[in-house]
C-alpha cells in the first residue's frame, strides 16, 4: 500500500507531527490503482458505499478514491494470499461492509 501511494505516512520533528499521504512512491502503481478504484465506485455497491461513506465523513474526492483503493488492495492481498479469483459474492458476504437496503442507518 505504501509502495502504491495510498497509505497516510506520519512525519514527525520537534514538536510538530503531520500525517499525509506519500507521493514519494512508484507513480504508475498509485494512478492504476486509483484510476481503477474510482471507476468501480460506479460498477460495484461495495466500492461505492465505502467511497460514499468518506464523503459523508467530509473526505474530499481524491482522499475518498485512495481510502477506496486501500480497501481494494486489502481484496487483491486476499485473493493473492489465498490463491483463488476475486467473487464479488463471496466477498460482499465476508466483508464488513453491508450493502443492502433494508439495513437501518444509525443518525
Amino acid at each position: 500500500m505504501a509502495e502504491a501511494g495510498v497509505v497516510p505516512v506520519t512525519r514527525a520533528s520537534g514538536k510538530s507531527r503531520t500525517v499525509a499521504f506519500r507521493f514519494a512512491a512508484n507513480r504508475r502503481a498509485r494512478v492504476a490503482l486509483t484510476t481503477f478504484a474510482d471507476n468501480s465506485r460506479h460498477g460495484s455497491q461495495w466500492a461505492a458505499k465505502i467511497y460514499s461513506d468518506a464523503r459523508a465523513r467530509k473526505k474530499r474526492h481524491p482522499h475518498a478514491v485512495r481510502i477506496l483503493a486501500r480497501a481494494w488492495l486489502r481484496v487483491i492481498w486476499a485473493c493473492w494470499r489465498d490463491g483463488s479469483c476475486y467473487d464479488p459474492d463471496t466477498h460482499q458476504n465476508n466483508s464488513k461492509v453491508n450493502t443492502s437496503a433494508d439495513t437501518a442507518v444509525p443518525t
